[in-house]
């Protein structure tokens, strides 16, 4: 039977952390989710298994994980090291809307304002296993800064730039190609003031950023 949806940040953070140490395939087995394959390709199994155990309803919905607390919820890998190896995902980027957009009213703000953190460590026989919760806001030098990528970024793809931004633009931030395969596309703003068919992109944190926050909630790396 799934759980219901925690009542408020303090059963959520208690549900998280109860799960600590226990492998996935332990809690697959317990909510009915097989996460059979690599890791690489049952990443969002594992999300979705998290889920599952937290109580979390937003689903694919354009919601919260946990909408009724406004706390969105990330699952990290992390490598034998203890550190995690790969960039985040945030959220999904309306290109054509690129030179409209506004930080403060921006989805990805609204994503990264109140985060789950569940950490899922790599351990040396090959097995997965739940690690230390945590939930974080953003300090306010640590939401200047993330104010500046998601300007910078999508003032270039308003200007027409979207075929020429790379990866690299972006201190914590970074925009990147989001689509299934590629031959999903979708319409981005043209250096001539018409449209051009490119590849999804969403926004996502770079993997220095996570382990920073992960050892320090505070970091400015």
């Amino acid at each position: 039977m799934l759980p219901a949806p925690p009542k408020d940040e303090a059963e959520l953070l208690d549900r998280a952390r109860a799960l600590r140490g226990q492998s996935l395939e332990s809690l697959s087995a317990r909510f009915g989710l097989s996460l059979r394959g690599a890791a690489v390709a049952t990443k969002g199994k594992v999300g979705e298994l998290l889920e599952r155990a937290l109580g979390a309803t937003g689903g694919s919905a354009a919601t919260w994980d946990f909408p009724a607390l406004r706390v969105e919820l990330k699952t990290i890998p992390l490598g034998t090291r203890g550190v995690p190896s790969e960039s985040t995902f945030v959220c999904s980027v309306s290109l054509l809307d690129a030179d409209r957009a506004e930080w403060d009213g921006s989805w990805v703000r609204a994503k990264l304002a109140r985060v789950l953190w569940v950490p899922v460590e790599a351990r040396a026989d090959g097995s997965r296993a739940i690690g230390e919760a945590r939930l974080w806001t953003p300090t306010t030098e640590q939401e200047d800064v993330l104010a500046g990528d998601f300007e910078e970024i999508l003032g270039r793809v308003g200007a027409g730039g979207i075929e020429g931004l790379s990866a690299r633009v972006g201190r914590w931030l970074q925009l990147r190609p989001k689509a299934a395969h590629g031959r999903v596309r979708t319409d981005a703003p043209g250096q001539d003031g018409d449209r051009v068919s490119t590849v999804p992109r969403g926004f996502y944190l770079r993997a220095r950023f996570t382990r920073a926050i992960l050892a320090d909630p505070g970091a400015v790396p």
